[in-house]
């Protein structure tokens, strides 16, 4: 008897055991797994260049677009019909197509000379040179310059040269009508060269030259299509 008592308490144990096993078990798996979580550490940073280029665009002023021009170094240009001045003139406005966009701003430069053409005198273009300092070739003149003034001896003279740019050989025929050699110094000029020239006008009573409103004789025609890059 004592050995069954003994049997069943052992039994009865072990049971109890895995009982207290089986309640424990469950209690200890139902506590979830937590990962902790590390920040990831930032790369550094870093600076590249700039791949924005502008961009530019292909466009073409055609032939016979007026181009306001002046002259602002002096109130006329006086030149006889022989000669040829090299002048660099201003863009008076800016030239701008049907959207608006500015193609010539106000202010280029165009470079380029009054020069002998059949009929009279004509400035003639060859450069443009842009605010940006872009250069670039230009084939644009003025009108024909046909209607001369006669200079003679004893006229006034000082309101005609007064303020004016004067080409050599006109200042040679007007100190040879006038008699005024203070026209030809090289302080009017330039230091521009009379040499013979004054030579052979001396003594004659009347010359011919042109004389130019800078302001509203000089406006240009593009004589042929004129290409131009905008950014």
């Amino acid at each position: 008897m004592n050995r069954v008592n003994s049997w069943h308490s052992g039994t009865a144990g072990f049971m109890a055991l895995a009982v207290a096993a089986s309640t424990i078990t469950p209690f200890i798996l139902s506590t979830p797994a937590s990962a902790q979580l590390f920040p990831r550490q930032p790369y550094p940073s870093r600076t590249y260049p700039s791949t924005n280029y502008p961009s530019s665009t292909q466009v073409t002023i055609p032939a016979g677009t007026s181009i306001p021009a002046r002259y602002d170094e002096a109130e006329r240009i006086i030149v006889t019909p022989t000669e040829t001045m090299s002048l660099t003139l201003t863009v008076a406005t800016n030239i701008i197509n049907r959207s608006g966009t500015v193609l010539i701003p106000a202010g280029s430069q165009i470079v380029g000379q009054i020069q002998p053409v059949y009929g009279g005198s004509q400035f003639v273009a060859r450069e443009l040179v842009m605010s940006n300092n872009r250069r670039q070739s230009i084939n644009a003149s003025s009108r024909v310059f046909s209607q001369t003034q006669e200079i003679t001896r004893g006229s006034n003279t000082g309101s005609i040269l007064r303020g004016a740019a004067i080409g050599a050989a006109a200042a040679a025929a007007v100190a040879a009508i006038t008699g005024d050699r203070a026209i030809a110094t090289e302080e009017v000029l330039g230091g521009a060269g009379l040499g013979a020239l004054g030579g052979v006008l001396l003594g004659r009573r009347r010359a011919e030259v042109f004389v130019i409103n800078p302001t509203t004789d000089l406006n240009l025609r593009l004589n042929s299509n004129l290409p131009l890059s905008t950014y």
